[in-house]
């Protein structure tokens, strides 16, 4: 198979679990922006971010070692075996440590009497820590469709949940309260069912995924837990990096901003952070595939030829996402509670910003598979720092925009550090005008569309069905989709064309 239609089909199949699951997942926002107030909502997007860069730590980089070393295929069944051992045992430490300290911690978050709360997220932490490796090895297997099955059915649990505890038991409460209700429902936990759901669903994903890891002998190989450690550690510094270009605004806004003022605006940025769902889906779902293939071809010698048309590619279906939502955002806007819209300004800002992070994704593989991780912690860490003085200088004066636009300037210095360094350590023949092109032509028409469109409606909807047969007309001919795609073993895989 091409490998092209293999990267793209393995995707389809990612994408297929991932969007249909977190569109799935991404319905309860409507639902929580109408139950919950800004505030409230604000103490959900808080715990969140705290759970992002936990899980960077409690993985350590071993998710992208296991791809690293798991490549020998005799090799696998021990790197899988240590992985395991390893997490396992990191993850019960962290449990332990939280259970002890659980009311300082609560007292210092401003959460006192809510102890449970940071409980009830340490053994999601420690569940999903553990489970990152019998997923990822799914992955490594190419068995996308049981690694589909089994996200979707740890997001069916979740939705059910908390439609369950915030929709369905409320309405009961009202008017003959059943007996059993009482048992399972209680008004005052408020907020706390969206955690507990997630609790839930997590312990099933674990459940799931048991036979599999008891199939195996857990057994630690002291050598190869080192040179997993040695190479996944840069991986840890540069995924919390990460993570701070990524959280760091909706930690800090709590504590920059004054007054009740900081939660609201919590509330409102997490909403709107969510309405850039596609590109956040579409950026999440093709990792799931990238990453095992890009690692299975590196032995190609024609596989940078490979990379930049995959990252050619990923360009111009991000460039669609864009333009598809910022034609449809006043619909879009309904995603969200009506307190929530005024936010919707800085939508373009975070689809923008995400689209940069997808393509730093691709842009990474030049020190991974150069084994130069700890240059890509080093980057990382430069965003992470250049994040944290920009949230520092905006969020005070602009509140939740200057955080977007904080993200965008981030990714943006990232993406242009990443492009050198990998052109000195690892070239790739990038079609670096067109990758430029598609995304500034979305943001174009997309701008167009502002302020040509009216009152009108059916003038707006063909205005809609122009402007995106004018993007499609230019991509077929730009690229002749006529003609295949090029395989990797092929001279025009390696051809650099502007």
């Amino acid at each position: 198979m091409n490998p092209l239609r293999q990267l793209a089909s393995q995707t389809a199949v990612y994408g297929l679990s991932s969007i249909v699951g977190r569109l799935l997942n991404y319905l309860l926002v409507p639902l929580h922006t109408r139950v919950f107030a800004p505030e409230a909502f604000g103490v959900v997007t808080e715990m969140y971010s705290y759970v992002a860069f936990l899980l960077v730590v409690l993985t350590y980089g071993f998710e992208t070692a296991f791809f690293r070393f798991a490549r020998d295929k005799e090799q696998e069944p021990a790197v899988y075996s240590t992985a395991l051992v390893s997490l396992a045992g990191s993850s019960a430490l962290f449990v332990g440590v939280i259970w002890l300290f659980a009311s300082p911690l609560a007292a210092v978050m401003g959460y006192s009497g809510y102890e449970h709360y940071l409980l009830w997220f340490a053994l999601i932490l420690a569940l999903d820590a553990i489970t990152a490796i019998p997923f990822a090895r799914l992955r490594l297997q190419q068995k996308p469709l049981r690694f589909a099955a089994f996200r979707l059915i740890n997001i069916g649990i979740n939705i059910a949940l908390n439609l369950f505890w915030l929709l369905v038991c409320p309405m009961l409460a009202q008017e003959n309260t059943p007996v059993w209700l009482e048992l399972v429902y209680d008004p005052s936990v408020g907020v706390g069912y969206v955690f507990l759901a997630n609790l839930i669903a997590s312990v099933v994903s674990f459940l799931l995924l048991l036979p599999d890891m008891l199939r195996h002998e857990w057994k630690l190989s002291k050598a190869l837990w080192l040179s997993m450690l040695a190479y996944g550690l840069p991986l840890l510094v540069g995924g919390l990096a990460g993570i701070t270009n990524e959280m760091f605004s909706r930690v800090s806004m709590k504590y920059q901003l004054e007054g009740d003022d900081a939660l609201y605006q919590l509330g409102i940025f997490g909403a709107c952070y969510k309405v850039s769902v596609l590109m956040t889906l579409f950026v999440q779902t093709f990792r799931f595939a990238a990453e095992p293939f890009f690692f299975s071809r590196a032995a190609d010698k024609n596989a940078p030829g490979l990379y930049a048309t995959v990252m050619h590619w990923f360009i111009i279906a991000c460039s669609a996402i864009y333009l598809g939502v910022m034609l449809c955002m006043e619909y879009i806007a309904h995603f969200v509670g009506e307190e929530y819209r005024e936010g919707l300004g800085i939508v373009p800002v975070l689809l923008m910003a995400n689209l940069l992070l997808g393509v730093y994704y691709n842009l990474s593989i030049w020190y991974k598979l150069n084994d130069r991780t700890g240059l890509g912690a080093w980057m990382a860490v430069g965003g992470a720092l250049l994040t944290i003085a920009l949230n520092f200088l905006w969020i005070p004066q602009y509140g939740y925009v200057g955080a977007a636009w904080a993200t965008l300037v981030v990714y943006l210095s990232m993406v242009v550090v990443s492009y050198f360094l990998g052109a000195r350590f690892y070239p790739i023949p990038y079609k670096l005008f067109k990758c430029l092109g598609y995304p500034l032509a979305a943001v174009g028409l997309a701008l167009l569309f502002g302020q040509i469109s009216g009152d009108d409606q059916a003038f707006n909807w063909l205005f809609r069905v122009l402007i995106l047969l004018v993007f499609v007309a230019v991509v077929f001919k730009l690229e002749d989709i006529k003609k295949p795609l090029p395989s990797p073993g092929s001279k025009s895989a390696n051809k650099h064309e502007d």
